[in-house]
């Protein structure tokens, strides 16, 4: 009887062990599952960044342009020379875009804050330019009904109409985009790759020479070696740069000088970028600029994800509150039922522990019996749920699901009301409807794996100090009253 006892008794553990531990592996690996995703949304936003402002650049430092109605830019203004005959005319109006203008000293106080690495000015500038002809028209006399004679009148002038004259002009806009050639480790053009020719080198500063977009040389057919005129200006075209996110900052990067020219922005950036020395003190390095630099914009990664939509904001939104949640309130769950579970068992062991005391174990020494096996099943479970968590993030990883970064615009364009917005291209001022398609992953981070030791370790002590509770106040009488 005694053996049939145990192998019951026995039977019963191993359920009691496996129910527990399977409910600390469900928490623990939903805990897991959830912190990598959420890890690498991060890094997608990281990457929403990085396709905007260009790889390593932490923050920026903008401006913000007032509207027209309060002093802001007017609309570009064309001149044209309406001449008899057909004459083809050009007129382009090169402008900032996006931002108010900042003096190229701020990029220096930028860089003596304390926590900057490092710190580069960049202007964006918006091109628009007109071509085409006057159409002069033919003037038609109206036929003299009053009998009068002649077609003239006062002053000999006759009377008609002139017919068939108008204009046929056509618009094309484009951006460009002012780089500081002597540090070209920072900004926009550090997220796209010379596929073509060259990158600018550290010596031409005022050089007439053009970085183009891989895209944009293929719509304009433009070749290392061409030239490209801006504002009757002639560029060479020395590289074609292809944007590692598939869409370019600018369809053309000059030096950052001859872009100050051309828009008569002396000494004028619109952007500063700004690498900070430690990641972790990027929110101390933004309080710190915006103090000592008033009048200011500083946008971070952290800020980015407030202007994200599309479905990786709606996934960051899920993991950071449903799932947050849910895995917390599985694992308050997965611990109660340890602990209750834990208490269940101990109640059943009556006999057991009852007559270990009789025999003259003590209180503590139960007690600690309890707690100890508890915490091994606290181990196995967080052990179980590890190795469930880690394959799920890998999972998540293979199958890499897409996610879409739609990002609004943070200033409309120079074209404005009527004239309709001009597609805002690089750090001045994304349009509207840029969408960029970014590939899921979930790093499982040392620090995650820690936190699921520290749970399992906590699911185990939680669970004994039940049963250590209940083992405590048996008392030897009440294995007598067990026994069969």
């Amino acid at each position: 009887m005694f053996f049939t006892y145990l192998r019951r008794e026995l039977r019963r553990r191993r359920k009691t062990a496996l129910v527990v531990a399977s409910g600390l592996a469900l928490g623990i690996a939903l805990v897991i599952v959830v912190n990598s995703a959420s890890a690498g949304m991060q890094q997608a936003q990281g990457k929403v960044l990085e396709s905007l402002y260009g790889l390593g650049t932490d923050m920026t430092v903008t401006k913000a342009a007032p509207p027209p109605s309060e002093g802001g830019r007017e609309r570009p203004r064309f001149n044209f020379d309406a001449q008899d005959g057909d004459e083809t005319q050009s007129s382009d109006v090169v402008m900032p875009q996006g931002f108010e203008t900042l003096a190229s000293s701020t990029v220096g106080k930028v860089a003596d804050q304390t926590g900057v690495a490092n710190a580069v000015g960049g202007l964006s500038l918006s091109v628009l330019k007109v071509d085409g002809e006057f159409k002069p028209g033919e003037f038609a006399p109206r036929e003299n009904t009053s009998g009068g004679g002649g077609g003239g009148g006062a002053g000999g002038a006759g009377t008609g109409e002139v017919r068939g004259g108008g204009a046929n002009f056509d618009v094309n806009s484009y951006t460009v985009y002012g780089t500081d050639t002597a540090h070209q480790d920072l900004g926009p053009l550090t997220s796209s790759k010379i596929t073509d020719g060259r990158a600018f080198e550290t010596t031409e500063t005022d050089a007439k020479v053009a970085v183009v977009d891989s895209a944009y040389a293929k719509e304009k057919k433009y070749k290392v070696g061409s030239d490209v005129t801006i504002k009757g200006t002639k560029f060479e075209i020395v590289g074609i740069s292809t944007a590692d996110s598939g869409d370019a900052s600018a369809n053309l990067y000059i030096p950052l000088k001859q872009a100050q020219t051309l828009s008569d922005s002396k000494d004028k950036v619109t952007t500063v970028y700004v690498k900070a020395d430690d990641s972790q003190q990027i929110a101390a390095v933004k309080s710190a600029v915006q103090k000592n630099i008033p009048g200011t914009t500083v946008t971070t990664s952290a800020d980015l994800a407030d202007r994200v939509s599309g479905s990786l904001s709606t996934a960051s939104d899920l993991a950071t509150s449903v799932g947050k949640w849910l895995s917390i309130a599985v694992l308050i769950a997965a611990f109660v039922v340890a602990g209750l579970l834990t208490m269940s068992a101990v109640t059943r062991r009556v006999q057991e522990f009852g007559t270990l005391k009789a025999l003259g174990w003590k209180s503590g020494r139960v007690t600690r019996q309890v707690v100890g096996e508890a915490m091994v099943n606290g181990l196995v479970g967080g052990a179980l749920g590890i190795a469930v968590g880690v394959a799920g993030a890998y999972v998540l990883t293979a199958v890499s699901p897409s996610l879409t970064a739609e990002v609004g615009s943070a200033a409309a364009g120079p074209g404005g009301g009527g004239g309709g917005m001009i597609r805002a291209g690089g750090p001045a001022g994304q349009a509207a409807d840029k969408a960029i398609e970014i590939a899921l992953t979930a790093p499982v981070s040392a620090a995650t794996i820690a936190l699921a030791v520290g749970l399992a370790v906590t699911g185990g002590l939680i669970a004994g100090a039940f049963g250590g509770w209940r083992a405590s106040r048996l008392r030897p009488a009440d294995a007598l009253r067990r026994v069969e």
